[in-house]
């Protein structure tokens, strides 16, 4: 695949998107449109199936819907809150810290930009770009480790690190696709170009795919 080959890519991929169940940081959006817990649902999906992330959510959300609300619970109480989400414990250790930061650094509104929200208790760039094109449409690419590998493996880039494929798709990628490219990719690497044994006979875009480092298919 070359960057000329992006928009038909683009326009398979969203296809094969809205046929599969959509990432739950996008169904947080649709529900809610609230950048509260778009940031939150965010930070408690890394490392974390979707069907895991969006149960918790919806039991975090019954009882905290801002972010003053996590004062009321303890750091224990939180990580028991949100267990089974990954790390949960860290994950607790940072929600607990936001409402201070929030209130210290931004008055205690969710920031807008990347930069201010990699200030924020367990947000690092792949988070910050998510937050800023869900819940404030500005352009991000969010690079999580579907949107690597697919890179990757579509041979689209060469790559080590999520931080070097954000910053060659910010060089290559039309910034058309910015907002929607995490999305279409998570999507797409959840259910068929999967991290091993991916569905290969299933692909839907199989001219453009050199499958780069696929040892075994489906």
């Amino acid at each position: 695949m070359t960057p000329d080959d992006i928009p038909a890519v683009n326009r398979r991929l969203k296809r094969a998107y809205a046929a599969n169940k959509a990432p739950v940081v996008d169904l947080i959006k649709v529900e809610t449109g609230d950048p509260f817990k778009i940031l939150v649902a965010t930070i408690l999906s890394a490392r974390t199936k979707d069907e895991t992330t969006s149960e918790v959510c919806r039991r975090l959300f019954k009882v905290v819907k801002k972010p003053r609300d996590f004062d009321r619970l303890t750091e224990k109480a939180l990580a028991e809150l949100i267990f089974p989400i990954g790390f949960f414990r860290t994950k607790a250790k940072h929600l607990k810290a936001l409402p201070a930061v929030l209130d210290r650094e931004f008055n205690g509104t969710i920031p807008e930009t990347i930069d201010e929200l990699c200030k924020l208790p367990g947000v690092g760039r792949k988070t910050a770009n998510l937050v800023v094109s869900m819940a404030f449409e500005k352009p991000g690419i969010c690079v999580d480790v579907h949107v690597h590998r697919i890179c990757n493996r579509l041979g689209l880039l060469k790559t080590r690190t999520p931080l070097e494929t954000e910053m060659t798709l910010r060089e290559i990628l039309p910034e058309r696709y910015w907002m929607t490219w995490n999305s279409i990719l998570v999507s797409y690497g959840q259910v068929t170009c999967t991290p091993v044994g991916p569905r290969c006979s299933m692909c839907v875009i199989p001219e453009y795919c050199p499958r780069i480092g696929v040892k075994r298919s489906r």
